[in-house]
């Protein structure tokens, strides 16, 4: 296993993390597995081990809390907060109020003093960043969280983030996790030369992009009962143009991964550690074989010659599905935020 520093957080982690949002309910419900997985991936050297809090309802960070129960300082714990675990107001978002009441949550499911890295899961259009870089700071001076991050923010706002820092005398988001692989590659054009530029730590997910670049949707084939087209059944229609492009694309990489010798997984879990900013992969996992099938080949690095031929089939910043599509830009959806009054 490789390791490299978590931006200047001055952390140290595994370039592959332990993605655990398969672990509960939505994926894998039986915690004594999952507590196995978890361990036999540090056992393998993983030191990185990602959840949220909204993974199963808490569920994945009961699970993880469990497995971590006397290897507590052997692992960097990330976790994420911001979407409501239950109805009713001011039950989600990334104000003092919801915030405070999550990372105090969040460690109780976790059964731990403190969270390494704690990541705001979606930006809130409705909250200023002050506020939130505010309770940010202020729990990392109680000793509950060491850094913070952030996840899925469009470039922009992640400058706009250090521009109300640094006003503010705030301290600063230290990490972003964005989605990243082979049929997503838009945040090549900003949002990762910006990471670079400030120094952050880049932890990607999604690196089989839901499960196309697994092997299993080749030619048109879905893969019915898998947990992930369980989750959206829409996202893998073969009659959808987009799903249509992405089998495309997926063979012909499986084509490059047969070449090389490796299952086609092994080379999507490799492209985005190729990127000079990116820190780790989240590989989320949801069966002991996953694991093992990950791990046999973290030893993989791409040379120039595949880089280039990924590039041919999918170009560099170019984007064959959007995968933020779940979570909409207001001022995309909203027509009256496009709009004179």
């Amino acid at each position: 296993m490789k390791y490299a520093p978590l931006g200047r957080t001055g952390m140290t982690v595994s370039r592959y993390a332990l993605g655990a949002m398969m672990f509960g309910q939505v994926g894998n419900p039986d915690h004594d597995d999952c507590v196995r997985i978890i361990e036999a991936a540090l056992d393998a050297g993983i030191n990185f081990v990602d959840t949220a809090d909204m993974y199963s309802t808490g569920e994945s960070e009961v699970i993880v809390g469990k497995a971590l129960q006397g290897r507590r300082d052997e692992v960097i714990l990330a976790t994420k907060g911001h979407f409501a675990l239950e109805d009713g107001l001011n039950k989600g978002g990334n104000s003092r109020r919801h915030l405070l009441n999550a990372v105090d949550a969040s460690l109780r499911r976790l059964g731990t003093d403190w969270i390494d890295l704690y990541q705001i899961h979606h930006p809130d259009w409705g909250t200023d960043l002050e506020e939130t870089l505010g309770v940010l700071t202020d729990l990392v001076r109680d000793g509950k969280i060491r850094a913070f991050g952030c996840s899925s923010f469009p470039a922009h706002e992640v400058v706009e983030s250090h521009r109300v820092a640094e006003q503010r005398g705030l301290m600063r988001f230290r990490t972003e996790q964005p989605p990243y692989n082979v049929l997503a590659r838009g945040i090549e054009r900003d949002v990762l030369p910006v990471a670079e530029r400030w120094g952050m730590g880049v932890l990607t997910w999604s690196p089989l992009a839901w499960g196309f670049l697994t092997g299993r949707h080749r030619d048109g084939a879905g893969a019915p009962g898998s947990a992930r087209a369980n989750i959206r059944p829409a996202w893998f229609d073969p009659e959808d143009p987009v799903v249509a492009r992405k089998l495309e694309v997926a063979d012909q990489l499986a084509q490059v991964a047969d070449e090389l010798g490796r299952p086609l997984p092994a080379l999507a879990n490799a492209f985005p550690l190729a990127h000079r900013a990116v820190t780790s992969v989240i590989t989320g996992v949801r069966t002991y074989e996953q694991l093992q099938a990950t791990l046999k080949h973290v030893d993989l690095e791409l040379d120039d010659e595949v880089l280039d031929r990924l590039d041919e089939i999918a170009p560099p910043g170019t984007d064959v599905y959007d995968p933020l599509s779940p979570m909409p830009l207001p001022w995309l959806t909203d027509a009256s935020l496009r709009r004179r009054r």
